[in-house]
């Protein structure tokens, strides 16, 4: 499964999510360093699913 040497634009799906939107790409070396870099915290996951998109929604928003 490739990587996405030139990012992904913004408000798309990683298509390395499965299903349960679990990544497939966990611990494997494909895996983009930005991924493994972004920590989780109660500010990126909020409490619920709705408020940690919002805020990778505004953080991909702000870095295009």
């Amino acid at each position: 499964m490739p990587g996405l040497p030139h990012g992904k634009p913004a408000g798309m799906p990683c298509p390395h999510l499965d299903q349960a939107l679990r990544c497939r790409l966990f611990g494997q070396p494909e895996r983009p360093a930005v991924c493994g870099s972004l920590q989780p915290s109660q500010e990126m996951c909020g409490d619920s699913r709705e408020q940690a998109m919002r805020w990778i929604s505004e953080l991909e928003q702000a870095t295009r």
